[in-house]
């Protein structure tokens, strides 16, 4: 996939190695049980299953996605936005360009997890037509915390509606 312009100086593209560093950086900033540099790594390396992107804001790498396809299915296993950059859509763009890909490779439905307590990262998913599918107990570490399953089991119908709603400039943005 070739690089997506979304909002003025924001570009969405398939995550370079030379990425890495910048991603490292937000994760750390983003999770308090950040994944390894090892871990994105081993993403990167599994071909045709493993996809990720990041956002740039001119050469500055201000978000990413890493996401799986299996059996018609996407998982999101990694998303997060600086925090100095949040709140100017390049959540929704992230997701945009992911979830459309997926589509793209076969995918009907998408999962995640995420933090009982991430309530702006449930909006934002829930704009996207995930909802609430079950509850991960004690998933997470540093602190313990469960992780809610979502879930969105009709992905074009999401895409169509989000994006349109995105395109009309409406609905708030992460």
């Amino acid at each position: 996939m070739s690089a997506r312009r979304v909002l003025p100086d924001l570009t969405i593209a398939p995550v370079r190695e030379e990425d890495l560093p910048a991603i490292l950086a937000i994760e750390a900033t983003s999770f308090s049980a950040p994944w390894t540099e090892e871990m994105f790594r081993w993403e990167l390396g599994q071909a045709g299953t493993s996809f990720a992107w990041v956002a740039r804001q001119g050469d500055r790498v201000v978000g990413y996605l890493f996401t799986w396809v299996v059996a018609g299915e996407c998982h999101i296993n990694n998303v997060a936005v600086a925090p100095t950059s949040r709140g100017q859509g390049i959540g929704d763009a992230l997701l945009r360009t992911g979830l459309t890909a997926a589509l793209a490779r076969g995918a009907r439905t998408a999962l995640l997890e995420v933090r009982a307590s991430n309530h702006a990262a449930q909006a934002l998913y829930a704009r996207w037509g995930f909802a609430v599918a079950g509850r991960r107990r004690r998933y997470y570490s540093h602190p313990s915390e469960d992780a809610l399953l979502m879930r969105c089991d009709d992905l074009a119908g999401a895409l169509m509606r989000r994006g349109r709603a995105l395109d009309s400039g409406a609905g708030p943005r992460l």
